[in-house]
C-alpha cells in the first residue's frame, strides 16, 4: 500500500526537517539498512494488528470481565486518545534524544503494558494497561518512519523503502482480525496481547544491534502546557460522550469537563502562537486545504471508527459467530485497502485529490446507509460487500489528505503538516467509538449492558 505522496512527506522530513551529520550518516552506510527497515516494519505490525485484534475481541472481553459498553469503548478510546494526544511529543523527544533509544523505550512500554493486559483481571485494570500500551505506541510508527527515512541516504532506495513500511498498514489491518479471532477462538482474548512479547523482544535485540543513533541538528523544544491543553480537550470531550447515558448531560460532572474542555480550547488559541515551538501550528489552519485535510480526517475517521467498533458487537452478539469468523468476515476491509490505496496515490499524482475524495465520501456514505439494514439474517454476501465499501473509503482518503495537507507548505514544516492530520485520524476514531458506543448502549436493556450473557455461535 505505497502512498505516492506519505513516500514525498517523509522523505522531506528526512531531508529538510531533520538532515544528519555525517558521522551517522557513515554509521548508516556501515550498518544493514535493511535490516532497520525489517525491524521498523515488525514495530507497524505488531501495533496496527494489535488494534484489530482487540476490535474482534471485545465481545470475549465484554462476557469475561462482565464489562459494560462504556468499559469496552475506553479499552478502545484509552489506546486511541493517548496516541492521538502523544503523537507529536513523540516525534519531537526523539528528534532531541535520540530515535533509536526512543525507539528501544517506545518497544519496551509497550511490550510491558501488553504483558499487564493479558493479566488484567478487570476492565478497569485492561483500560489502564492500554494507556501504558499507548504510551509505548506512540514512539513506535513516527519514529520508526524517521528511522526508515534515515537510514536510507539515497532518494529512490529511500522512497522504496518508505513505501515498504507503508505497506506494512495494509498488510497488517488485512491479517489482524483474522490472527486475532483465531487467537481468541483457541486460547482466549488474553493471547492477543501475551503474542505481542516475543516479537517485541526480538524487535529490541534487532534495534539495539542494527538500527544507527539518529537525532534532528535542531529539534523542537518541549511545549508542556500545550501538551496539557490538547489533552484536557481530548479528554474532557471524549468522557463526556462515553459516560453521557449514565450521568445524564445535566450531570456537574459532565458539564465541568466540557467546561474545561472549551477553556482548554480557547488556551491553546490564545497561547500557542506565542510560542516560538508550539507543539500545535495554529498559522497552519490558515492554509484552507490544509483545514479541510484536518476536518476530513477528523470526521472521516469518525465513522469508520464507529464502524469497526459496531461491526465486532453485530458479528459475534446479534449473528452469533465466532471471533475466527468474525475475523474473516472484516477481511474485505483491509484488501479493499491494500488494492485501492496505491491505485488512489497514481490517481491524485494524475488527476489531483477532488476525485478521491468524492469516491472516498460517496463509498462511506453508502456504506453507512447500507449497514443501518443489516440484520440477523442478512445475507452474508451483502455484509462483505457492505465491509469493502469502507476498506475502499479508507484506501481513498489517505492519500488525499497527505496531499491537500501539504499543499502549500514549506518543506521545512512538512513533517509536522502530516502529523496533524495523522492525529486528526486517532481522534476522529475515538470520537466515533465514543459516539457509536454511547448510541448501542441506548438500544440495550440496562441488565444485558451490565452483565451480558453468551450467546451459543452459530454459523454466520
Amino acid at each position: 500500500m505505497a502512498r505516492p505522496f506519505l513516500v514525498t512527506a517523509l522523505t522531506w522530513f528526512a531531508v529538510e526537517v531533520s538532515p544528519e551529520s555525517e558521522a551517522v550518516r557513515s554509521d548508516v552506510r556501515q550498518g544493514r539498512p535493511y535490516l532497520v527497515l525489517a525491524v521498523c516494519c515488525a514495530s507497524v505490525v505488531v501495533v496496527v494488528m494489535d488494534i484489530a485484534a482487540v476490535n474482534v475481541a471485545l465481545p470475549s472481553i465484554r462476557r469475561d470481565l462482565h464489562a459494560s459498553v462504556s468499559g469496552l469503548q475506553w479499552t478502545v478510546d484509552a489506546y486511541v486518545l493517548v496516541l492521538a494526544g502523544f503523537l507529536v511529543l513523540a516525534g519531537s523527544a526523539a528528534d532531541r534524544w535520540g530515535r533509536r533509544r526512543v525507539f528501544q523505550f517506545g518497544l519496551a512500554t509497550f511490550g510491558f503494558g501488553s504483558l499487564l493486559c493479558s493479566l488484567a483481571p478487570t476492565i478497569g485494570w485492561l483500560i489502564a494497561a492500554r494507556v501504558l500500551q499507548a504510551v509505548g505506541g506512540t514512539m513506535l510508527n513516527p519514529v520508526a518512519a524517521a528511522i526508515v527515512a534515515t537510514s536510507f541516504p539515497g532518494p529512490a532506495e529511500r522512497a522504496r523503502a518508505i513505501g515498504v513500511f507503508s505497506s506494512m498498514t495494509g498488510l497488517s489491518q488485512a491479517l489482524g482480525p483474522i490472527i486475532g479471532g483465531a487467537l481468541v477462538a483457541s486460547l482466549g482474548w488474553h493471547s492477543i496481547f501475551w503474542i505481542n512479547a516475543p516479537i517485541v523482544a526480538v524487535a529490541m535485540v534487532c534495534a539495539a544491534r542494527f538500527v544507527p543513533e539518529s537525532r534532528a541538528v535542531r529539534a523542537r523544544r518541549f511545549d508542556p502546557v500545550g501538551q496539557i491543553l490538547v489533552v484536557l480537550v481530548l479528554a474532557g470531550v471524549v468522557y463526556a460522550i462515553i459516560e453521557s447515558r449514565r450521568l445524564g448531560w445535566t450531570s456537574p460532572v459532565l458539564l465541568g469537563l466540557l467546561g474545561a474542555a472549551t477553556l482548554a480550547f480557547l488556551g491553546i488559541v490564545a497561547y500557542e502562537p506565542r510560542r516560538a515551538d508550539p507543539l500545535l501550528e495554529l498559522r497552519l489552519f490558515r492554509s484552507t486545504p490544509f483545514s479541510a485535510a484536518i476536518l476530513i480526517s477528523l470526521f472521516g475517521m469518525c465513522g469508520f471508527g464507529a464502524f469497526l467498533f459496531v461491526t465486532t458487537q453485530y458479528l459475534q452478539t446479534v449473528r452469533g459467530m465466532s471471533p475466527l469468523t468474525a475475523g474473516l468476515s472484516l477481511l474485505p476491509v483491509g484488501i479493499s485497502v491494500a488494492i485501492v490505496a496505491p491505485l488512489a496515490g497514481r490517481l491524485v499524482a494524475a488527476r489531483g485529490a477532488r476525485l478521491p475524495l468524492v469516491i472516498s465520501g460517496a463509498t462511506l456514505a453508502t456504506g453507512s446507509g447500507t449497514s443501518i439494514l443489516l440484520g440477523p439474517d442478512t445475507p452474508l454476501p451483502a455484509v462483505l460487500a457492505t465491509y469493502s465499501l469502507f476498506g475502499i473509503f479508507l484506501g481513498t482518503v489517505l492519500a488525499p489528505i497527505t496531499t491537500i495537507a501539504l499543499a502549500g507548505m514549506p518543506r521545512s514544516m512538512a513533517a509536522l503538516a502530516t502529523s496533524l492530520p495523522s492525529a486528526a485520524r486517532q481522534s476522529g476514531t475515538a470520537l466515533g467509538v465514543a459516539i457509536s458506543g454511547t448510541m448501542v448502549a441506548s438500544a440495550l436493556p440496562v441488565a444485558e449492558q451490565r452483565s451480558p450473557t453468551p450467546r451459543t455461535p452459530c454459523r454466520g
